[in-house]
């Protein structure tokens, strides 16, 4: 504003800074699987609701040393493996991720990596791919993302696990083991030269919350039993349509116009792109990718022919 690049106006209209914002908060309840200091700081009471009604408890952890851990990685998943389950392992690095699939793909184990270089579509592919079974062993370094919890996964490896940072601090921990806590055979294995106190930490409430649930299963005679995702319509590559409104865009008998002209088929586009976004935000996966279908299909028909391009009816 001293410089003229903003007019005196946006002092009236900028987004509140926090401690203006907490002026004006009412009556405030915090949600949160794993709280952080500034809500626990500011919550009169705190009410836990770890006790799940399937009875699931958190996986067990089990630390191992650092050196070595890659040898004892695979005979890990090809014991889980051959029982049918899913891994994931969170390394440090982009490159550690990429070289660790080079290396197991080496001895013929299925695995992907997953990193922020990915798009969001082909993530939902890559996680859809996973439980379809397509492949077993899933890399990435920040495996606290939307969409990772998945009842197939029965290990999770850290490795470097005493690397502190943010991905290696106690809630990032907490939440990374819980990844394989969909699962009734789950385990965690940390791979460490030593214990760091974010290690020691997350490792005690891990337990604590196993333990409660080990005392309500046994006081009201619960039996665990793992939740069921179908993914039978992903086995078949057939994307399961939604009877709502919002995903008749890929519906294979709905009413089609034929457009020829390309402005409107590229309006098209952008509007089908919109709409596959907002699925994935939603983690509405499987209309993403149909949606994703469909606009590989318009564009490869737009560039490649000058034959009209068949979109559905909106």
């Amino acid at each position: 504003m001293e410089y003229g690049f903003r007019l005196p106006s946006a002092l009236d209209n900028r987004p509140l800074m926090f401690p203006e914002f907490e002026s004006l908060m009412p009556q405030t309840v915090f949600i949160s699987a794993t709280p952080g200091p500034y809500e626990l700081e500011h919550s009169g009471q705190v009410v836990e609701q770890v006790v799940r009604p399937t009875g699931l408890v958190d996986p067990a952890v089990d630390i191992r040393p650092a050196k070595g851990q890659v040898d004892d990685l695979i005979s890990e998943i090809n014991i889980v493996v051959r029982n049918g389950w899913r891994i994931l392992v969170t390394t440090l690095t982009k490159r550690m991720a990429e070289d660790l699939t080079d290396y197991l793909h080496e001895l013929g184990i299925k695995c992907r990596y997953l990193h922020s270089d990915i798009e969001t579509v082909e993530r939902v592919e890559i996680i859809r791919d996973l439980r379809a079974g397509v492949f077993d062993v899933l890399i990435g370094i920040n495996l606290l993302r939307e969409g990772l919890d998945m009842p197939e996964v029965a290990l999770v490896a850290i490795l470097d696990a005493d690397k502190e940072g943010f991905l290696r601090s106690e809630r990032s921990l907490i939440q990374t083991i819980g990844r394989a806590a969909r699962n009734l055979h789950g385990r965690a294995i940390l791979y460490a030269d030593g214990i760091t106190k974010s290690m020691a930490r997350a490792i005690a409430e891990t337990d604590r919350r196993r333990e409660k649930q080990l005392q309500f299963n046994a006081q009201h005679g619960v039996t665990p039993r793992g939740i069921v995702k179908p993914v039978s319509d992903m086995i078949e590559g057939v994307y399961r349509r939604n009877a709502q409104p919002a995903a008749h865009a890929a519906e294979k008998n709905a009413d089609y116009r034929v457009l020829s002209d390309p402005q409107a088929v590229a309006k098209k586009i952008k509007e089908l792109e919109e709409a596959m976004y907002r699925h994935a935000r939603n983690l509405e996966f499987e209309q993403a990718a149909a949606l994703r279908d469909d606009i590989k299909k318009l564009e490869n028909r737009l560039l490649g022919t000058d034959l009209p391009v068949s979109l559905e009816e909106d």
